[in-house]
């Protein structure tokens, strides 16, 4: 907690809060473990503008950001293919095409759900600059928010700075990558949602919904959400959201639902876990090549479709693990929504037959949030996703050459890389499982009654 000295009010709803059989202040309406959490509103309690810690988080936050945005603007020149021509031709063919009121059903490199084009289109809110200078400027503020947003939960009880310090780390060891997707706009909203499901079910369903329409991983956020009533509000917002935002866009623009045919025949892409047997095969005499083809440097030729079906059987299995996880969990901590939440997101990243470098931002928001809360089970997860971000920017942009040439460099960066984030998705799991499924012999706890919050061991002792 935050402030000096408490009122007599505070004091008697301390005391009520500690007290068994006592109703709590009338209030409104909240979903989640942080209902029961101890202590007083930060509201409640006076304090500075800025603590401590959080102006020793700025002067981290930045200098690094001054760095992005430096680079991006290509005053800082980092070696390696330019990471912002995807922004300049690519997204902005997009943005051309988009503005006429339909998708871009003649490029096959369009494959993302419908709201994505929201993204695509915002630069439009800047019309006094150049559509990279306005896009690279909103993945800026959206940066901002989430450091924000990182930054005011961590003052509340139970909670701390580590997140916002992951984050504000995270963004800058992926280097100006972050800045030329539209991945980070998406993550805030994912973060935005995680932190919202402590204490408001729906609204965290209606931004996971959103957000699944933008980019589709983040209806994984909800597979954590604690079961009964915030498990139906959360979903049902999430289903109804995601619905009526995909049925507007299917109504107001031609080609909304195309993206759903133009992955089909994507190949392995080179930075992928299942890359590195073609890595190796084609220096034993592998006749097949690396080429763009939709959109990423892939490799194409024989066996290829075998080892992208074996990385979609792979997370079909991740996606019965989930549910298993999800059947047997008994243990709702405060932190157990997210940290299941990074699990599921490692888990479809690992097994996917595309890791590109921006999907590093997924990881790195949710991982921030994980450990936003003091009695998150993932620092040595997160701590590895950290590492594996770094030896990503070294991978891309700077020795990228060497990864699609495939020498010893190039498969020595995928397989560190590769290795750290199959080591933390095994980490995750386990601490996840561990955490919530009773281990062989002990007394199964009751699940929570419809409607109630979870209870946990856990939170019973912080309220003693």
């Amino acid at each position: 907690m935050t402030g000096t000295g408490q009122t007599g009010t505070t004091a008697r709803a301390l005391t009520a809060r500690a007290e068994p059989g006592k109703a709590e202040p009338d209030g409104p309406e909240r979903d989640g473990p942080e209902r029961d959490a101890p202590g007083p509103s930060r509201r409640s309690l006076p304090r500075s503008l800025l603590t401590a810690p959080e102006l020793r988080l700025l002067a981290l936050w930045i200098p690094t950001r001054a760095l992005l945005l430096l680079c991006v603007f290509r005053v800082v020149v980092i070696p390696g293919p330019d990471v912002t021509s995807d922004v300049s031709f690519i997204y902005q063919s997009w943005y051309e095409v988009l503005r006429t009121g339909t998708f871009p059903l003649d490029d096959v490199t369009w494959q993302y759900p419908p709201a994505a084009a929201l993204a695509i289109l915002g630069p439009a809110a800047l019309p006094f600059l150049g559509y990279p200078a306005a896009f690279f400027l909103l993945a800026f503020l959206a940066d901002a928010v989430v450091t924000g947003l990182l930054g005011y939960a961590g003052g509340r009880p139970g909670r701390t700075l580590r997140g916002a310090w992951v984050w504000t780390a995270g963004v800058a060891l992926l280097g100006p990558t972050s800045y030329a997707r539209y991945d980070l706009m998406v993550t805030a909203v994912a973060v935005a949602a995680l932190l919202a499901g402590a204490r408001r079910a729906r609204a965290a369903g209606v931004l996971a919904g959103f957000g699944a329409v933008v980019k589709v991983w983040p209806v994984l956020l909800l597979v954590g959400v604690p079961r009964g009533r915030a498990a139906r509000r959360s979903w049902g917002a999430a289903v109804l959201t995601a619905g009526a935002v995909t049925l507007a866009f299917v109504v107001a623009m031609p080609g909304a639902l195309a993206f759903l045919t133009f992955q089909r025949d994507r190949g392995t892409e080179v930075e992928s876990i299942g890359a590195l047997v073609f890595h190796v095969a084609r220096h034993l005499g592998w006749p097949g090549e690396v080429r763009l083809n939709y959109g990423s440097v892939e490799f194409l030729g024989p066996y290829v479709p075998l080892v992208s079906g074996v990385a979609q059987v792979l997370s079909l299995a991740a996606l019965g693990w989930l549910v298993l996880w999800r059947v047997r969990a008994r243990v709702w901590s405060a932190s157990t929504s997210c940290d299941a939440a990074f699990a599921a997101v490692l888990l479809f990243t690992t097994t996917s037959r595309v890791i590109s470098p921006q999907y590093m931002l997924w990881l790195v928001g949710v991982a921030a949030v994980c450990l936003a809360w003091r009695g998150s089970r993932m620092g040595w997860p997160c701590g590895l996703v950290l590492v594996a971000t770094f030896v990503t920017f070294l991978e891309f942009p700077l020795w990228f050459a060497h990864v699609v040439a495939g020498d010893a460099l190039g498969v020595t960066l995928l397989v560190v890389r590769n290795g750290l984030l199959v080591a933390a998705t095994v980490l995750a799991c386990r601490e996840v499982w561990r955490g919530a499924v009773p281990r062989g012999g002990a007394p199964v706890p009751p699940l929570p009654e419809t409607g109630a919050p979870p209870q946990t061991p856990l939170l019973k002792r912080r309220r003693g």
